[in-house]
């Protein structure tokens, strides 16, 4: 059988070390609720260190690594998307933060 009507696959040894790789991000992941990280910290170490697993997961377990194209718009047009939002929530939050102290203060 061609290599071609079997599809491409990835060596065994790719997979584990993948395999140990999330397992070391999850640990991170954890150590950012061990020490107690608050703030921006927590939630930016938390969102980086969920990026890298789902990107990891999604190059190498669902074989996208072999077409870049669909992995640039998997793994960039979400997070685009993300960050977009992120920048919204965070205008709306000094907006409503901004007409609080107003409000209050007079």
């Amino acid at each position: 059988m061609s290599e071609a009507a079997s599809g491409q696959q990835h060596p065994i040894g790719i997979y584990l070390k993948i395999w140990a790789l999330l397992f070391v991000l999850s640990f991170f992941s954890y150590l950012v609720d061990y020490f107690h990280l608050q703030g921006f910290w927590r939630w930016s170490l938390i969102l980086l260190f969920m990026f890298l697993k789902a990107g990891f997961i999604v190059a190498i377990f669902m074989h996208l690594s072999w077409e870049r194209l669909s992995l640039k718009y998997v793994l960039l047009l979400p997070l685009v998307a993300i960050v977009v939002l992120i920048a919204l929530m965070a205008i709306e939050g000094d907006y409503t933060f901004l007409t609080r102290q107003t409000f209050f203060d007079t």
